[in-house]
């Protein structure tokens, strides 16, 4: 079971739930080390069955993630560099967590800026606290989010909406986040981690294989066509409905009993 109690990103496990803090004070900006960091550890928990599910949250108060380090734009501001020396590496890592096959919650404490937007919209679930604040800036600076931000946030929150988020670059409150689709939940003031948490402990109780390939259908809504989708997703259903995890679901029904589902998904079987 992976714990690491320092560097860029910390990880801790308890009760199945694995926390993942980025820790770059003070507003946990993204550079390359935390980018490398952040994909070491998801491949170590993808492979850990003790760990059911993740919550991925910012070291401190003042930020969940306030995007990149501007310091480092300059030497890439030249035809060809962003791409190989940035933006490859963090697509890579930012879609291993968005195709992370355990349920993922943010937990968003403080700014969720650029980056840090493109990494929390990565997650399956966001959880605010009330005064979190949400942004794509980099408008402002006469670029736009290069990690995902104009497919993730667009399909959270629709066309219209991500524009005005990007196009004016301009932060949102927890409240219009929530009106808007782009967090599930919002809690109070230094609630939010505890609320991540406890939601992650909730999903670690479910089938995982069952959550695993609900979330491959989902995807699917938006990679095709809707009947396509639907196509493709019944042998997913087949799947589940064969599983260990399926007969014990309904054997606990049955029972009035609690579902003691299998500690992995078995993906690759």
């Amino acid at each position: 079971m992976v714990e690491i109690n320092d560097g860029p990103v910390r990880c801790s496990v308890s009760g199945g739930v694995a926390t993942l803090t980025l820790d770059n004070p003070p507003l946990n900006v993204v550079f390359r080390g935390l980018t490398v960091a952040l994909g070491q550890v998801l491949d170590v928990l993808a492979a850990d069955d003790a760990v059911r599910a993740v919550v991925v949250t910012g070291a401190g108060t003042r930020a969940f993630c306030a995007g990149s380090d501007i310091a480092e734009f300059q030497p890439l501001m030249v035809p060809g560099r962003i791409v190989p020396a940035k933006l490859a590496l963090q697509h890579e890592v930012f879609g291993r967590l968005d195709d992370f096959p355990k349920p993922t919650v943010a937990a968003i404490n403080g700014l969720a800026f650029g980056g840090g937007l493109e990494i929390a919209v990565c997650c399956d679930l966001l959880v605010a606290d009330a005064t979190a604040r949400f942004a794509l800036p980099e408008i402002k600076l006469g670029v736009f989010p290069g990690s995902g931000g104009p497919v993730r946030v667009t399909r959270r929150i629709g066309e219209g909406r991500a524009k005005e988020l990007m196009f004016l670059g301009e932060p949102i409150d927890a409240a219009t986040a929530l009106a808007w689709g782009l967090v599930n939940r919002v809690v109070p003031a230094g609630e939010a981690l505890a609320a991540a948490q406890a939601l992650a402990a909730t999903l670690a109780q479910r089938a995982p294989l069952a959550l695993a390939l609900c979330k491959q259908a989902i995807d699917l809504s938006f990679d095709t066509t809707e009947d396509e989708a639907m196509r493709l997703a019944l042998p997913l259903s087949d799947r589940v409905f064969s599983s260990a995890d399926a007969q014990e679901g309904v054997r606990a029904f049955l029972s009035k009993d609690t579902p003691r589902f299998a500690a992995s998904a078995n993906l690759n079987q």
